[in-house]
Order: C-alpha cells, then structure tokens, then sequence
C-alpha cells in the first residue's frame, strides 16, 4: 500500500509539475502566431539581455494554437495575427480566461512566386480566384503555360484566416468562398518560403517579414482600376497596400507582473524599433 500510494504522488506530480512549471514568477510561455514567432523572439532576446533573472519561452504552432494554449492555461501570453473568435471567448469564459487583446504591430501579407515567373501584379479578385480554383493556369494572369501550384497556411493559421476572410471572400460575411481542394496546406510560413523558392508553378502568402531574395513578391492592386502596390512598410503604414492587418498579444485579463513587464518592453520604443527591424511595423511612432 505504502509503495502505491508513492508511485501515485509521483504521477500526480509529474502531470501537474508543467503547469506549475509556467507559474513561475521568473518565467513566462508564449505561444501563437507562426508570422510573429520571430518577432516574439527577437522580443524575448532582447527583454532577457536587460533582465537576467527573468525567462521568456516563445513558440509558434499557429494563432489557434495561441488561444488554445490560452484557455487551457499552458501558456501565459498568445499570439495572434487574427481577432480572437467568438466561440474561444466563449470557451475561455468556460473556463474561467478573461481574454484581454493588446495591439503590438501592423504586417503586410505578401502574395509570393518564384523569381522566375513572369507574373508580377494580381488584382485581389485574380488572387481570389487564383485560391479558390476558378483560375489555374499561368498564361491567364500573364505567366507561362504552366498549371497553378496554390500553397497556404494550415487552417489553425491566422495567416489562413486573414487571407480567406480578406482576399478569397473580400470582407464580405457572407461570403461561402474556400480555398481550393487542391491546395497544399503547409504547417509554417517558413515552410511556404521554402516550397516557392522551389517550385516555378508555385503561388503562396505570408508575412512580409518572410520576403527573402528567394521569392518575389507580386504588387497587388484593389481592383483593375486601383494602382498596383508592393507590400512593403512605407505601403503599410499609408495604407496604399491592399492586404494589411493588426497584429496582437492576448493575456488572461489585464496583464500583470512579469507579463505585463514584457508587454510594456515590447511597446517601449526599443520594442517597437525591433517590431521595425524585423519587417513588421510599429504601431507607435
């Protein structure tokens, strides 16, 4: 009896020992948005360097998995490149999480190919159909005779998310349109990056902050009717670029100690200058 009553304490600890684990007045989790998740790190870096006795883990798997991790209070911050939904602040109630959003920075999704495509410039309805299917081949939106390779972010995304609510179905709540069947979900941006760099047929999106010399951003215009821009800070910040969104952390009510110590150094001034520097930009000055 006495041995079964020690391998049961053990058990019990070991399950409920991470959860203490990210108690711990010197550490705190976050986890999200796979768009911000190098930016969340070049945060962490920076925020540890000037306070040593303090930890921040930081890891992507998606905005869904940000809120989850929220709710099941696994993780101490979320982030997300979407608005919480209605039905996590209804699970959060549930389970006694007070969702509170804090807007951290502002991104541009860029529309990649490959540097050899000749495609350059997409309307956002030639995007939308590009996505759903309705458009498949190159040669109809100035590219090669070559069938469209359609990549996207999985659906626990907030990438995903924001692409189909704002270019596949352009704002409109009504709207039914969804991603073609064919299209490869890949599990990271950095994933997508890679598959285009790769492949001439390939289309995909991402943050900005991913645009690298390996894939070429198309300029994306409105309309026919509207000037094609590219997605870069400048066009960002003057709202010329058409496919913008906020980007957010989520705590459990208002943030507090270590938390709300973080957040404070990621909305500072030398925060917002890293927000800058890795090709997102700042929502204060």
């Amino acid at each position: 009896m006495l041995i079964r009553r020690i391998l049961l304490f053990f058990a019990v600890f070991f399950l409920v020992a991470p959860a203490y684990a990210a108690k711990d007045k010197n550490s705190i989790q976050v986890k999200g948005s796979d768009t911000m998740v190098n930016l969340g790190q070049a945060w962490a870096e920076t925020y540890m360097q000037e306070s040593p006795g303090d930890f921040v883990a930081v890891t992507g798997g998606g905005s869904g998995t940000g809120f989850s991790s929220l709710i099941s209070g696994t993780c101490d911050i979320a982030m997300s490149s979407r608005n919480i939904k209605d039905k996590e602040i209804s699970l959060a109630k549930q389970k006694g999480i007070d969702p509170n959003e804090i807007k951290v920075a502002l991104d541009g999704l860029a529309v990649v190919v490959n540097p050899g495509n000749p495609a350059d410039r997409l309307t956002i309805d030639q995007l939308a159909q590009i996505f759903t299917g309705k458009i498949t081949n190159w040669k109809e939106v100035g590219g090669e005779d070559k069938k469209i390779v359609i990549l996207s972010r999985e659906v626990n995304s907030g990438t995903h998310v924001y692409f189909k609510e704002h270019v596949l179905r352009k704002g409109d709540p009504n709207s039914k349109e969804e991603f073609a069947p064919g299209a490869l979900l890949l599990s990271s941006s950095q994933a997508i990056a890679d598959e285009v760099a790769g492949n001439p047929s390939a289309i995909g999106y991402y943050g900005m902050g991913y645009i690298s010399p390996k894939q070429k951003p198309v300029m994306v215009a409105k309309d026919e009717t509207s000037a094609y821009e590219a997605p870069t800070i400048e066009n960002v910040i003057n709202g010329k670029y058409p496919i913008s969104r906020p980007l957010f952390l989520y705590t459990n009510g208002q943030p507090q100690g270590l938390v709300k110590k973080f957040i404070d150094a990621c909305l500072s001034k030398e925060g917002q200058a890293i927000v800058l520097q890795t090709d997102f930009v700042p929502i204060n000055g």
